[in-house]
């Protein structure tokens, strides 16, 4: 058993190392050329300090957006995603980014590694095609098929592997952005018939666009950004990878148009009738945008890698309220230093309105449990907490989920004062606090405060349970608020007994650091 586990040791150790060596040519977010997309931002633009936002919560029209852009642009595109799936959504961009380097466009894409597992061949397939550069950041090394697979054979390497980089950035000539909450995927663009995310990102032009830019080049020259062939082992045949990544991305439903009502939730038509009529309608203030240094995947200690938190910039300004803060963090995990924090506001009178997934909502059962740990608390605070219901949220209608498909929340948004917001990928939890990179944008701006608390009332108003001390002040209740009057739940609704035990006996060995 001891020359067994001595043998398997050396054989993870073997294969556990990345290419020490590897050529990654420095390149730069190019100024922004003579194009449509540049014009159309120029004309659209008031005033050169300012930043234009059009937020996007509905999903179909957030993935139009993205599909336009690449169609239509003629200089360069940038993206940087944590998660590209290889479903129809996935497919359908990819197919995009080809057809846009076919034309002559600059295509950089920046995908972090850990759900690549089984889908080298087509970022391997899109790399292979002129114009296209595709960067793995913080890669594994090998057994890349399964995630599993993947940890295992880079076992000795868990804690650099641990820490993921969770931005989300899309760049279209320089000149117009997206950002937000959104991965690459069905779920996240209301197209899944199992289950989707209740998301937001806005769509960006002016004076933020240059900076988010230069977060992207600061990713994509890091020592963390592979190019993907110094990784995945495959062909050299450039003809034979086209082929088939021209299979995968030409061939299925990912050929079908997306599906988009005539206004979204807010009012606002396509973004492509507005890019046909060259300006954009857009709301406008002041902004500044901030990311994570990517060698915070590299530390080797929380406090180390806290000091690199955007976190830290989103919750000074949190403390900086006057009269109310309204957030949504699909992930909260407020700890001891969060709950003492939102008490301080609200000893100061500032209210303060917390929506976040309920236990049948969350896809992370174990982060769930690290939330209800602080529940009673928060509430003890005088915190307000709404917990959103998968099934309300069906119900409701408003966000267009399909069919008898969950609703999940994944809008990573605060609002301040009605006046300044907050929106990108930071969860108010240990994971974005300390292990993985984020991006985030703070703007003052009140009509687009205005839209997103517009937005999070449907889901929180209509859509959630708010959760409140039972009578006895021991236990708690969910309130969910019909036209028909008011429903009381003494336990966790829309979770059977068997997700209870299991969180239950599973939730007291989990570190909260890794939740």
């Amino acid at each position: 058993m001891r020359i067994v586990a001595l043998t398997i040791a050396t054989l993870l150790a073997g294969c556990g190392a990345l290419p020490s060596q590897v050529d990654r040519p420095p390149s730069a977010a190019r100024s922004a050329a003579d194009t449509p997309l540049v014009r159309i931002a120029a004309n659209s633009t008031p005033d050169v300090a300012q930043t234009g936002f059009r937020l996007m919560p509905m999903g179909s029209y957030s993935l139009d957006a993205r599909i336009q852009l690449a169609r239509r642009a003629q200089d360069s595109l940038d993206l940087q995603y944590y998660l590209i799936r290889n479903d129809r959504s996935g497919r359908l961009l990819m197919r995009n980014l080809r057809d846009a380097a076919l034309r002559g466009v600059r295509v950089r894409l920046l995908v972090d590694d850990l759900y690549t597992a089984g889908n080298d061949a087509m970022f391997l397939g899109l790399s292979s095609y002129p114009n296209v550069e595709v960067r793995l950041f913080n890669p594994f090394c090998c057994a890349r098929a399964t995630l599993p697979g993947k940890y295992v054979a880079s076992i000795n390497d868990f804690t650099r592997l641990n820490h993921r980089m969770h931005n989300k950035l899309f760049v279209a000539d320089g000149a117009v952005a997206v950002m937000g909450g959104r991965n690459i995927g069905d779920e996240y663009f209301t197209r899944s018939e199992t289950s989707n995310f209740v998301d937001m990102d806005v769509l960006a032009v002016g004076a933020a666009v240059p900076m988010l830019a230069r977060i992207f080049d600061r990713y994509w020259n890091s020592a963390q950004a592979y190019p993907v062939g110094a990784i995945v082992p495959g062909s050299s045949n450039a003809e034979e990878l086209q082929g088939d990544f021209d299979r995968l991305v030409d061939e299925g439903e990912q050929m079908t148009a997306v599906d988009l009502a005539p206004v979204d939730i807010l009012g606002y038509g396509p973004v492509s009738e507005d890019l046909d009529a060259g300006r954009l309608g857009l709301v406008w203030g002041k902004a500044v945008v901030f990311a994570d240094h990517p060698g915070k995947v590299m530390a080797v200690s929380v406090e180390q890698a806290r000091a690199m938190s955007v976190q830290m910039d989103v919750m000074d300004r949190v403390m900086l309220s006057k009269s109310d803060v309204v957030i949504s963090s699909p992930y909260f995990v407020p700890g001891s230093k969060g709950v003492r924090e939102f008490g301080e506001l609200r000893n100061r009178g500032v209210k303060v309105d917390i929506l976040t997934n309920s236990f049948a909502a969350t896809d992370e059962p174990l982060v769930h449990v690290g939330y209800s740990r602080y529940r009673s608390e928060l509430l003890g605070a005088g915190v307000d907490l709404y917990e959103l219901s998968p099934t309300r949220i069906r119900l409701n209608g408003r966000l267009s989920l399909p069919g008898q498909s969950l609703g999940r929340l994944h809008a990573k948004a605060a609002v301040i004062d009605a006046a300044t917001v907050y929106i990108g990928s930071m969860n108010l939890d240990p994971r974005s606090d300390s292990t993985n990179t984020e991006l985030g944008l703070i703007a003052e701006c009140p009509e687009l405060a205005r839209e997103i608390i517009r937005v999070l009332e449907v889901s929180r108003n209509k859509s959630s349970y708010r959760v409140r001390f039972a009578p006895d002040h021991r236990g708690l209740e969910w309130l969910a608020t019909e036209e028909s009057g008011d429903i009381v739940f003494s336990a966790e609704p829309e979770v059977g007994l068997w997700m209870r035990l299991k969180n239950l006996l599973m939730g007291p060995f989990v570190p909260e650091q890794l939740l």
